[in-house]
């Protein structure tokens, strides 16, 4: 079959004709119709410092995907062949003691699908049944491939309550934040204001439902709050930027009591002012992947009642093309790209 392969450790992806992958008996192997670029993808493809810490070459990338069941394992009941469905990304070992009190998305022993191993950009990719989802029929199929990021966004925006609340949302240009914004809006919150560096993607996420979206470095945050009456700061942030800068920009816009979703990784000597974190009574809340499997029913909800993020895809390349689209994906003018594989 052919695979988009990290065959060699250096800068670049390839597409290569492969073995087809073997399942077990509690497996279900997957004809591949359609998958999506991550920004973890990228990062594989650029080779950097975490890519060379974490992937092992040769790997098959790719962690999100729908396709159609082929072939399922002889203990598995629950997934029939001809079904169209997609797939939780991280594999956990039902084990540990947070798989045993439900929080799997924590697993102490994660295996990421397309980073640990063989993933989705592929022809076809072999799955646990355990980590195959079937969602409703009115989601279409592009909307199923890129349910594993939206359901980042999700998991950020849904950890605290929304409705009624002023919402900031640091990065808010990434696929993950724009997303997070369109769900806020959903969800009932009274003002979302973003920040990005991107004009591209500030133009993008006004159409997914953000109030105001600015360049912090031509507007303040404080003059976007008194544009739209805002007094005594926000109730709720998600930090979806990875950038010190903006995570203390936000740290210091919070309202007494305030909660904030940290999704962006914020580099190891990142520096912030603890005391107002502690005098603010701030909470922080970690946030990685989705919460297994709620978070899924929570998308499956919003999407099959109103949720519209249709406008985060904004490419659309053949499998084969997919140098073109990493080479978009590199300059960031974009939101989420799809990979066809039919």
């Amino acid at each position: 079959m052919k695979a988009i392969v990290k065959s060699k450790p250096e800068n670049g992806i390839w597409m290569e004709n492969v073995p087809m992958p073997e399942i077990g008996p509690n497996d279900v192997l997957l004809k591949i119709q359609k998958s999506a670029i991550c920004g973890t993808d990228l990062h594989i493809y650029k080779w950097d410092e975490w890519a060379q810490q974490t992937i092992k070459t040769p790997l098959i990338i790719g962690h999100e995907f729908m396709g159609v069941v082929v072939d399922v394992g002889s203990e598995v009941d629950r997934v029939k062949v001809g079904e169209r469905v997609t797939a939780e990304g991280h594999i956990s070992c039902g084990f540990c003691r947070n798989c045993r009190r439900g929080r799997q998305h924590i697993c102490d022993h994660t295996i990421g699908i397309g980073v640990n191993k063989n993933g989705g950009f592929a022809e076809y990719v072999s799955v646990p049944a355990k980590n195959v989802l079937h969602v409703d029929s009115r989601i279409s199929d592009e909307m199923m491939a890129i349910m594993d990021p939206l359901g980042n966004a999700t998991h950020t925006a849904l950890s605290f309550p929304l409705l009624g609340e002023d919402v900031l949302i640091t990065g808010i240009g990434g696929p993950i934040g724009a997303m997070a914004a369109a769900i806020c809006k959903f969800s009932g919150a009274r003002n979302i204001i973003g920040t990005d560096l991107s004009k591209y993607r500030r133009d993008l996420t006004r159409k997914m439902g953000a109030t105001r979206v600015i360049d912090p470095t031509k507007e303040s945050i404080k003059d976007a709050m008194a544009k739209h009456e805002m007094v005594a700061g926000f109730d709720i942030g998600l930090e979806c930027s990875g950038s010190p800068a903006a995570f203390n920009d936000m740290v210091n816009h919070m309202y007494n009591g305030g909660k904030i979703s940290l999704l962006g990784l914020l580099p190891q000597q990142t520096q912030i002012n603890w005391s107002k974190l502690i005098f603010k009574g701030l909470t922080l809340k970690g946030i990685y992947g989705r919460e297994m499997y709620e978070t899924w029913y929570h998308m499956e909800m919003m999407l099959t009642s109103g949720l519209d993020i249709s406008s985060v895809i904004t490419h659309r390349f053949a499998a084969d093309d997919y140098q073109k689209a990493f080479e978009i994906m590199e300059k960031g003018d974009c939101g989420k790209i799809i990979l066809n594989w039919e």
